[in-house]
């Protein structure tokens, strides 16, 4: 299956998993801006179709859990950006199987249509501090895991499958681990600074679930999708990073950050704690920079307005395909 784009000198073409989602969209944008010829895989069950109008890149609906679509689509390709996912820890409580189905099938499928391409593919997955778990906080890449929910236990894997292709076949894989990420093209997450932002558009409240001492690490989409572009232009492979801020910030310090950037005070009411959710989550991301050369740019104020302005921007109705002046800059080589 021929790729989207390309041409004389054209950098290799990227498959996108999970492309038309938050991270997706973000993502197909700023690798469009690198140069590179995208193709996007998505069964639309999540993020909406709508975030990738009007974008010069092909587009195949389908499942990951379908190995034969994979084995036809990854060839071709010089490297895979896997997102694709079941993206909670209240969706893997609710339905164990499913997640590990989605996030352990569905990622083995992938490193096997990538060993089986006929030419060199780098394979990068999407990954998460859940696997850590039971762990006291800053995550580094060198603790060793506790996950405490279905979740953590599949994103686990799909790191340990990650290594395993590499040590046993050669494939260039690297796992980040992405911490607390919001910014634009986030309409339909429930991540908890685009439901916050909801709220306080719709109801002018938000609902915190605890007391709003537990922490995480905050980092802007763009920020993001500069280390994935790092990790698939770089030569290290085999490894696993954490990439975040190091930065760590509690939810009631958040309620004040968004009172602030929506310019007035809302109600803010308090929930029973979640289940399977971490009290402390910040990493140490000493290792993205000295291996990558990757360095988050957008400070969290800067972000929450970038984030807030793209939320009233769909309130108003501007299409999403509209929003470039959220566009995210390429990265800077080091």
């Amino acid at each position: 299956m021929k790729p989207a784009g390309g041409g004389p000198g054209a950098r290799f073409a990227v498959l996108v998993t999970g492309g038309s989602g938050f991270m997706g969209a973000n993502l197909v944008r700023l690798l469009l801006e690198c140069g590179y010829p995208v193709t996007v895989l998505d069964d639309f069950s999540v993020g909406p179709r709508e975030y990738l109008a009007g974008l010069p890149v092909q587009v195949i609906e389908g499942d990951i859990l379908d190995a034969g679509l994979l084995a036809r689509v990854v060839p071709g390709h010089g490297g895979v950006v896997h997102l694709a996912a079941q993206t909670g820890v209240l969706g893997s409580l609710a339905d164990p199987r499913r997640d590990c189905q989605v996030n352990i099938v569905g990622t083995l499928n992938l490193l096997e249509a990538a060993r089986r391409a006929p030419a060199r593919v780098r394979f990068v997955f999407a990954s998460s501090n859940a696997p850590l778990g039971r762990q006291q906080p800053p995550a580094t890449e060198d603790k060793a895991p506790f996950p405490v929910s279905p979740y953590g236990t599949s994103k686990l894997a799909g790191e340990a499958y990650c290594l395993a292709y590499h040590g046993s076949w050669g494939l260039e894989t690297v796992a980040l681990r992405f911490g607390n990420v919001y910014g634009p093209f986030s309409g339909h997450k429930n991540s908890v600074v685009a439901k916050f932002f909801k709220d306080i558009l719709a109801h002018g409240e938000i609902l915190i679930d605890g007391d709003g001492r537990q922490t995480r690490d905050f980092i802007y989409a763009g920020d993001l999708c500069r280390a994935v572009v790092r990790a698939l232009e770089g030569d290290v492979a085999g490894e696993v990073f954490q990439i975040a801020t190091g930065v760590e910030t509690s939810i009631l310090e958040l309620d004040e950050l968004l009172q602030q950037t929506a310019g007035r005070k809302f109600r803010t009411e308090f929930a029973p704690a979640r289940q399977g959710d971490v009290a402390r989550n910040y990493s140490v991301i000493a290792k993205a920079r000295r291996m990558l050369g990757w360095e988050p740019e957008v400070d969290f104020v800067t972000g929450l307005a970038a984030t807030y302005r793209w939320f009233r921007e769909q309130q108003a109705g501007v299409p999403a395909r509209a929003a470039d002046s959220h566009r995210i800059a390429a990265p800077s080589k080091p």
